[in-house]
């Protein structure tokens, strides 16, 4: 507890960095979250990425994004662009050339109209989710608890946004299932110390902020284990998924890691100080009129 504030203003200083290039420069959205067209092209056979690129530009036209994966035999093309039909022809008709009479083609456009429905339901999924969360933990436990929670989840979630912002990686669908689940194992590892805390609140003497202090400090030892035990496995998978993963896949499995780091450091020096903070004003508004009565 008596770190709080360093905490706090390292978590700022990453969220106004990533506030800043979010307005200087946005997000940098995949095809998912604007207009364009995707391609899933099957060769059958192992190609490389510089044969690949020589037989778009062939055709005419050149991907924003370019991905080799399976045997080398499955290539995913974006392009910022929604291509015509004739375009479409012109890239089968070049890569049947190149590579044969087994190629496949599947085609995937988004309009405009459909990239800012996306982008709507996006932040309409996070905005539902944060709230069902808020509710429910004002059930189980309290409003500070609540209080505290909605925000250290909201800033796990705005930092994995941060980091793709400040490294220009691509976001996607498979970029906002990471982050709910950032949210919902966020929200897992607050749950457990919150109890804790809850549970020592009942058999604690709380008379000053010393005394509450020592009791989160102490709540959060206690559970320590539980919680690095618990983001050590499923960081483990999300680890493979990203080294072992396809290119598809890489980008959900490094926005679990930063979520699942942030989430366990946000459970101990963000939500439980933030809580403190929130409890100890209500400690002190009641020694004080403790003391007017006598």
């Amino acid at each position: 507890m008596k770190n709080r504030n360093k905490f706090f203003i390292a978590s700022i200083a990453i969220l106004i960095i990533g506030l800043i290039v979010l307005v200087a420069m946005n997000l940098n959205y995949g095809v998912d979250f604007k207009a364009g067209t995707s391609l899933d092209i099957n060769v059958g056979q192992a190609v490389t990425k510089e044969k690949v690129d020589q037989t778009f530009e062939g055709a005419g036209v050149k991907p924003a994004i370019t991905t080799i994966s399976g045997n080398n035999d499955h290539i995913s093309a974006r392009f910022d662009t929604i291509l015509s039909e004739d375009e479409l022809k012109k890239v089968s008709t070049a890569m049947t050339t190149a590579f044969g009479d087994k190629v496949s083609q599947e085609v995937n456009t988004v309009s405009p109209d459909i990239a800012k429905e996306l982008g709507y339901k996006a932040m309409l999924a996070v905005a539902i989710a944060s709230v069902a969360i808020c509710i429910y933990v004002s059930i189980r436990f309290e409003w500070r608890f609540a209080v505290a929670a909605i925000i250290a989840i909201l800033h796990d979630a705005f930092i994995v946004i941060a980091v793709f912002a400040i490294f220009r990686l691509e976001v996607n669908l498979p970029f906002l299932a990471a982050v709910l689940t950032t949210i919902g194992y966020s929200i897992n590892d607050k749950i457990v110390i919150f109890d804790r805390v809850r549970e020592n609140l009942r058999f604690s003497r709380i008379k000053s902020s010393e005394d509450l202090s020592n009791m989160l400090n102490a709540s959060i030892w206690q559970t320590m284990a539980r919680n690095i035990n618990t983001v050590i496995t499923v960081l483990i998978a999300a680890v493979c998924l990203f080294i072992f993963g396809s290119e598809s896949i890489k980008l959900f499995a490094l926005a679990k890691i930063v979520g699942l780091t942030s989430g366990a450091y946000s459970s101990v020096c963000i939500a439980t100080p933030l809580w403190y903070l929130l409890k100890n004003k209500s400690l002190g508004s009641k020694t004080r009129a403790a003391a007017v009565k006598e």
